[in-house]
């Protein structure tokens, strides 16, 4: 669909060596205010765009809703309501389902660094713009994606091997997730993120689907729920860094290659901080007597990646433009070891 041009909301703001202005772009993350990644991006990484590009160009990050909702940032984008989005993309997989391959494909990366690479070396950019074209029409232009961190999953009972899996309810987002748990031998339940503590407390569910090992651990999860598996056998959420198309061909192509250059580098660097921090937490808990901190064996690891890999297949059936995202992912793999074939 094509999308009236609105006013953009860009601001300029005048630098102190002189007449020059930066270009202030106003960016909606799908992160809350307090978050972790908010704080970082914004004390560590907002000034280094100033840098970057001389004073060019400034970033103005804003939370998740600020503007509009998380699932209509391609619309705004290509609007020109806002400049772009720095969101995850599962918000868009109902808008075409090769945003739920791209997003997040359950149980396929180890890393997100190997995430990273795919989308920035890997073709994965490619791929994330023949989906933004699809439902903005060429009206969002897609400079970076990947994610971050792997989440972990947190579990009430101990589930130490892929075995284990079998007849557990587990918690988990309706689509791709659920299928990869259900074809695994679980029983995936959709329960809203609200009612995960509830749920894990009064033993409705045997573990779930939540977030980092850090976030679960701010939350409290892991009071009711003592054998997380860290790192996460499961999801692996990919953000995009998106920008009105008009706005981004108004920049030089130095300043283009500027913003691309500091979204990696502040992605490779936030997930470096975050694998950090989840390390020092895992590490505390599993040397307490309150919590046992599971790590599957690499077999096991990979004998739930062989069972998601059908699941994919299966999901991908739902588009073309799905299919060519999954073989893309697939491709990728085998190139850097995941799959033998």
């Amino acid at each position: 669909m094509k999308f009236a041009k609105l006013a953009l909301s860009v601001s300029a703001a005048t630098l102190i060596a002189g007449a020059a202005h930066a270009e202030t772009l106003t960016i909606q993350t799908s992160f809350n205010a307090g978050d972790f990644s908010t704080k970082y991006l914004t004390e560590n990484w907002l000034p280094k765009i100033q840098e970057m590009t001389d004073g060019r160009i400034e970033i103005e990050l804003t939370p998740s809703g600020s503007v509009v909702p998380s699932r209509d940032t391609p619309e705004a984008v290509a609007a020109g309501v806002i400049d772009g989005d720095f969101t995850s993309v599962n918000y868009f997989a109902g808008l075409e389902p090769a945003y739920a391959i791209m997003g997040d494909l359950i149980s396929g990366y180890d890393t997100p660094e190997q995430m990273l690479g795919f989308c920035r070396d890997g073709g994965g950019e490619a791929m994330m713009q023949k989906a933004a074209d699809s439902v903005a029409d060429g009206e969002v232009t897609v400079v970076a994606c990947g994610p971050y961190s792997r989440e972990a999953l947190v579990a009430r009972v101990p589930i130490r091997t892929f075995e284990d899996l079998e007849g557990k309810k587990i918690r988990s987002p309706e689509g791709l997730a659920a299928a990869v748990f259900q074809a695994a031998g679980a029983s995936p339940v959709a329960i809203p993120f609200s009612e995960v503590f509830g749920a894990l407390e009064k033993g409705i569910v045997d573990a779930a689907d939540a977030s980092a090992y850090v976030n679960n651990d701010a939350t409290g999860l892991h009071d009711v729920a003592p054998y997380p598996l860290y790192p996460g056998i499961h999801s692996m959420p990919s953000m995009q860094f998106t920008v009105n198309t008009e706005t981004w061909e108004s920049l030089s192509e130095e300043d283009q290659a500027a913003l691309r250059k500091w979204w990696y580098d502040a992605m490779y660097a936030m997930a470096a901080e975050v694998s950090k921090k989840d390390q020092e937490l895992a590490a505390r808990d599993d040397a307490s007597e309150d919590i046992e901190v599971i790590d599957w064996a690499q077999e096991d690891r990979d004998q739930l990646r062989e069972v998601a890999r059908e699941q994919w297949k299966a999901y991908a059936q739902k588009s073309e433009l799905a299919q060519e995202a999954l073989q893309a992912n697939l491709d990728y793999m085998k190139e850097i070891g995941l799959f033998k074939d």
